[in-house]
Parts: C-alpha cells; structure tokens; sequence
C-alpha cells in the first residue's frame, strides 16, 4: 500500500517520518492501532496534555475578545492559573498586530499532494508584518537550535509565505515580514523567535518538496526502522518493532522531542481552506 493521492502532508507526520520511517507508515499508511502506551504514568501525561489543550482554548477565547479575569475565573488547575497569570504579566501579545486569527489553518499544493498547518496564533498587518505565535506548555523548554531543525518551524513559516496571501490583503506575503515564536508557559520571559527571508522560502520549498516526494516513492518495506532506539522508548509501535515494551518516563523525555499538539490522523482536514496558487 503506498501512499493515496489525497494525502495530506503536516509538520507532524513529517516530523515523524524523519524521526522514524517506520512510525509514519504504521501511522499514516497502514493506520495501525497503538498497541503500546507512549509513556508513563499514562493518567499523569493525559492530564497534562488536556491542560494543554484547555490553555490553547483560553488563548483562544482571549484573542475572541473574552475577559482575560473571566477565563481566569474559569481556569480548573494550578497549572492553568500559573500559565494564564505568567501570559497577562509577560504579555506576548504585546506589539503584535492587531488583526489577529486563533487557531488559524492554511493549505497549499506541493511536490503533488498538501501541505497544511494549523496555527495557534496569526498576528498580521497586511504588508508590513506576519507573525506566527506557537503557545508550548511543556516542562522542558528545547534549544533554539533543536527549534530551528524541527518542521514545524520549517513548515509553518513556509506555508505563511506559500498560502496566507488572503489575510495579507490579497497580496503575497513577504517572506522578510515573516517572523516565527515559540513562546513558553513554563519560561515566560524566554521565548524563541526565528525570522525569515527569501532565501530561506527558496530553501524550504525545495527541502520540503524532495521530502514528500521521497516519502511518495517508497513502497511496503522500504521505510525502516530509525537507528536511534532511544526515540522507541516514547513510540506507541515499540512492541511491534520488538524496541521493548515498558514506555519511558514522560518526565525523563528529552526537551528534543517536541510533542504534536495534536493527532493528524483525527484532524478534519476537510475544515482546512484550500489555497490554490
């Protein structure tokens, strides 16, 4: 089975077929059921991760215009109130411009399939700035370089430039304009910020298309087993491989892997405009 025309690409199974081959055809190809838990304690990660998500929903509410001590009154955790008091005392959204999309998605055609990303943040003033705001509620804060090297600073700079021209005014997005951050609950007064230029589109356009199309060329038995056996430990498809069974610490997982914010395989893709250009 190889991959169906009407694949959709992402930052996430990206990210994935880089780490392990193998994982992105268990996962997106053959949609192989988890047979493994990703780590432990299951109930403590599951916690953390819906405090995540209730945070991305909170940020969310605010941009709509809701009352930042009405979601305060709302917020269920000492978690939620921690990261919610450090976002109105730090304030990202300073200077940002004032038109604003939460949980913004973008698609576009390349190297013969999609491209698409879900955004939790656009900030954009149509022809002077474009910036892309990533909320991380992760106790580990990685490296600006391990930042850097993940797709998803990649390709959603990229698919900005390549799909955004409707919230620009109509017009093409320039990559110069283009600026990147990654800001932290956990690390408030350190967020990571990446710009970007025309070079770096160039680039970017080309890495990404070669990627997919290598991927697309692969048939059953082609895509092995990652080398690096210490991301097993942290991988649902572990027992399959015969990497061991017992799943690592999620306290332990090194800031280098940065979680998916969400599943591909239960995003409605159908709900993502198509950007045509």
């Amino acid at each position: 089975m190889r991959l169906s025309p009407d694949f959709r690409f992402s930052q996430n199974n990206l990210q994935d077929f880089l780490d392990c081959p193998r994982r992105f055809e268990l996962r997106y190809i053959l949609r192989q059921k988890w047979p493994a838990i990703q780590s432990e304690p299951v109930i403590e990660q599951e916690f953390i991760m819906e405090e995540g998500r209730l945070f991305h929903q909170m940020v969310q509410q605010y941009v709509t215009g809701l009352g930042s001590d009405t979601i305060l009154d709302n917020a269920s955790s000492p978690d939620l109130i921690r990261w919610w008091s450090n976002l109105i005392q730090y304030d990202p959204f300073n200077n940002l411009p004032s038109q604003r999309f939460a949980e913004q998605s973008l698609s576009a055609p390349l190297a013969g399939f999609r491209l698409t990303a879900q955004y939790d943040l656009l900030a954009i003033a149509p022809g002077k700035q474009a910036v892309i705001i990533d909320w991380k509620t992760s106790a580990k804060k990685p490296s600006h370089n391990v930042l850097n090297n993940r797709l998803q600073t990649r390709v959603y700079r990229y698919l900005l430039v390549a799909a955004g021209e409707h919230l620009n005014n109509n017009a093409r997005v320039d990559p110069g304009q283009v600026e990147m951050v990654y800001w932290f609950t956990e690390f408030p007064a350190e967020p990571e910020r990446f710009s970007y230029d025309r070079d770096q589109f160039d680039a970017d356009r080309e890495y990404l298309s070669k990627l997919i199309g290598d991927i697309a060329r692969l048939n059953p038995g082609q895509f092995y087993l990652t080398p690096d056996e210490g991301k097993c430990r942290y991988c649902v498809y572990r027992s399959l491989c015969d990497r061991g069974e017992k799943a690592g610490d999620w306290k332990d997982q090194e800031s280098e892997a940065v979680p998916a914010s969400m599943d591909d395989a239960g995003l409605g893709f159908e709900q993502i405009g198509e950007i045509e250009f």
